[in-house]
């Protein structure tokens, strides 16, 4: 299928052919038949992405400090993949849209096929050709509203939310600042509530149009442009000013705050619905007392994942107008006629032209506020993607039944997920190899595969997982997803015959542990491996070395610095997805391991919510402890281990410092990177499956360490050791 996507880091727009989406639970797939250029949010991000790198650094100093602490944390070499990786990648364009459900997944059944939708989300209503939307952001169109009109939905629903932030009573006045695709139909919500309207904006058609539409006057936004309005509001209110001022401007001048506090009335209300800077004069807000709310988005439940995507509504009599009750509303005017709708079409553009169309609002060629694009019906959307037109690669060798070429002898790699993780800290290290190929990669979002395609050449980008688990000629299958996602998919690649690389965690709880272990039992495939990869780090793996063999009791104790988790992040979900101990507790619970060379036999836990201390002992009297703490500053390093025993001690500062001391001398060693072993662990792997050789981590011990960090959490559930 086509999509609109932009370059973040060149700027480049294009119109891309990306596999269509898959179908999952929780939403429909729709066929979309128009969607809107918001030519205020999306110009902005366009705006944005054409800007130098310095450029983009000072208009988001939140992304450049967390930079920093990833370069203090993780080293300049790996701060600099992440970031890149990040820039370096197609985003999306568009959120408003209308079209015709094409496949209902469970816990969608209200909706049926070819019923026609009004679909919602920056990254489900999409400009692509077809897309997967959530239940709670996807409304049933009525039949007297056409579909270019239905398309302008999500944007009434972001007019209609700062509406209700006003409170607005009948007979009251209120003043539109900035006269945009939102600020119109702000204007227009406004009227259609009894609401006398006056509006400011630099374009005289814009204040026109306004007019043409209920308001009652508006005018430029400085000079005599300002003074009439503020006469008009004086006539309308008897002197007393406007009841609310709705800020729908963009940019960084201080004109419209300015502006709102000269013409609201004493205790006003001002609503931000723009995005503009607020640098509030103190005196002129103060003297009125002012009071300035914000209007988040279509309304309650945007950027709730509850509400967004597992379909959990709010009760109307707690939240009355959530987003999608706000879609509704909006639907259901236009479909009454209350508001004026049809004068906001400026131009409608097949999506073939989605890239000039762009370049032409850009240039300021395009001076409507309202555009749409159309799309041809296709009857056989598909999942699954070729070789981009964007990547030029030779003919591949023809394949054997085993994943291996048979010329030139080329394991054939297929990836389930490509989010940063992978893309930053896997994939590089598999381009190129030697004897290796990537065959197929597949995601839950048409973009990520399409990204993966272009930077490391694969040769098919899918949504389809089946497709790939049913390809004899891919050998082996990472599984990069979410953790909930992990159990299921290992057993099905292990039942397809797959070697299978999965990152951590193996498994969330004994259940789908012991169904990896009966899938293993059953097929007689135990080609696992699990992405412990710290074991494999050449400064860790050579402090062991030169540390040497020990004979007495050892001390370990491994301190993680793991920090906060943002407020947005899917780790926060801990019923769907585990504990983060259960996440990342793996990884230093198997190097410990690793190091002693056996399997600890009691466990005990205590902490939480800032952090937990584990203590580990193992048969020989061994004992080891792990500090894994989410309160700590984000510059101090994330990981230090050290083991002392027999006279001898070893440290390792964040994989770029081992020193070992050893009778009276002290042997140290650094590394420019953090290395923290992803290389050696694939390039391990990777040789195992081509040789057929044992995998590079004992089945044993993948099993012990994740039965671990279940122990791990029972401990702290308890508050008592727990043996093994």
């Amino acid at each position: 299928m086509k999509q609109v996507a932009q370059n973040y880091r060149s700027g480049q727009l294009s119109l891309l052919d990306v596999p269509t989406p898959a179908c999952k639970d929780g939403g429909v797939l729709v066929r979309s038949r128009y969607s809107l250029i918001s030519t205020g949010t999306e110009m902005m991000k366009v705006h944005e992405a054409k800007m130098s790198l310095l450029a983009k650094a000072r208009s988001r100093p939140d992304q450049v400090r967390k930079v920093l602490d990833t370069v203090a944390q993780q080293g300049l070499k790996s701060a600099y993949a992440k970031a890149m990786n990040r820039l370096d990648s197609y985003t999306p364009l568009g959120y408003s849209s209308c079209g015709v459900v094409v496949e209902v997944g469970r816990g969608a059944e209200e909706f049926s096929l070819g019923q026609r939708v009004a679909c919602a989300g920056n990254e489900y209503a999409l400009h692509a050709e077809v897309n997967w939307v959530p239940v709670n952001l996807c409304v049933a169109v009525p039949d007297g509203v056409s579909e270019p009109l239905a398309a302008f939905a999500t944007v009434g629903a972001i007019a209609m939310h700062g509406v209700r932030r006003a409170e607005t009573q009948l007979g009251e006045t209120a003043c539109v600042i900035g006269l945009g695709l939102v600020g119109q139909l702000v204007a227009q919500l406004l009227v259609a509530s009894g609401v006398r309207v006056v509006g400011l904006d630099v374009v005289p058609e814009r204040c026109a149009l306004a007019e043409e539409n209920g308001a009652v006057a508006c005018d430029a936004p400085e000079g005599d442009g300002i003074d009439r309005i503020e006469r008009t509001l004086a006539r309308l209110t008897g002197g007393l000013g406007a009841d609310h001022v709705f800020l729908v401007a963009g940019g960084s001048s201080k004109g419209p705050v300015e502006a709102a506090a000269r013409l609201a009335r004493d205790r006003a209300r001002v609503i931000d619905i723009g995005k503009l800077k607020l640098d509030l004069p103190w005196n002129a807000y103060y003297d009125k007392e002012l009071e300035v709310r914000f209007s988040r988005s279509y309304g309650p439940g945007r950027y709730d994942e509850v509400y967004e995507l597992a379909g959990v509504d709010y009760p109307a009599g707690y939240v009355r107008w959530t987003e999608r009750r706000n879609l509704e509303c909006f639907v259901d005017l236009v479909a009454r006629g209350a508001i004026p709708l049809q004068s906001l079409v400026a131009g409608v553009f097949p999506l073939e032209q989605a890239v000039t169309v762009y370049d032409r609002l850009h240039s300021g060629d395009l001076k409507g506020i309202g555009y749409l694009f159309e799309y041809q019906e296709e009857e056989h959307p598909k999942r699954t993607t070729p070789v981009s037109r964007m990547i030029s690669k030779p003919a591949t060798a023809s394949t054997s039944d085993h994943g291996v070429a048979a010329v030139g002898r080329k394991t054939r790699l297929g990836f389930i997920g490509a989010g940063n993780y992978a893309s930053s800290m896997l994939l590089p290290h598999l381009v190129g190899r030697p004897g290796v190929e990537l065959a197929h990669v597949v995601t839950t979002t048409s973009l990520s595969a399409a990204n993966a395609q272009r930077r490391f050449g694969f040769q098919t980008a899918s949504t389809d997982v089946d497709a790939l688990l049913a390809d004899d000629s891919v050998g082996a299958v990472f599984v990069v997803t979410r953790h909930h996602t992990h159990a299921d998919l290992v057993c099905r690649a292990l039942a397809a015959g797959k070697a299978t690389f999965v990152e951590k965690p193996l498994a969330l709880d004994e259940d789908e542990l012991g169904h990896i272990v009966e899938v293993v039992r059953s097929t007689g495939n135990d080609r696992l491996m699990v992405g412990f990869n710290r074991r494999f780090a050449p400064l860790l793996t050579d402090m062991r070395e030169r540390f040497g063999a020990r004979t007495g009791r050892a001390a370990l104790h491994y301190a993680v610095n793991a920090g906060t988790l943002p407020p947005d992040s899917w780790y926060r979900n801990e019923e769907l997805e585990g504990s983060r101990f259960i996440g990342e507790g793996g990884h230093f619970i198997d190097t410990v391991g690793w190091w002693l060379g056996s399997d600890p036999v009691e466990v005990y836990a205590a902490g939480e919510p800032q952090g937990i201390q584990v203590v580990l002992r193992y048969e020989d009297g061994s004992v080891a402890t792990i500090g894994y703490l989410t309160n700590g500053n984000p510059r101090l390093p994330k990981e230090v281990f050290e083991v002392s025993a027999d006279s001898r001690s070893a440290r390792l500062e964040n994989f770029t410092r081992a020193t070992v001391w050893k009778g009276r001398s002290r042997t140290t060693r650094r590394s420019r990177s953090a290395d923290k072993g992803q290389a050696g662990a694939l390039g391990h792997f990777v040789d195992a499956v081509a040789a057929g050789g044992p995998m590079p981590i004992p089945l044993s011990s993948l099993l012990s360490t994740t039965r671990v960090t279940f122990a791990v959490a029972r401990s702290l559930a308890l508050g008592a050791p727990q043996k093994l």
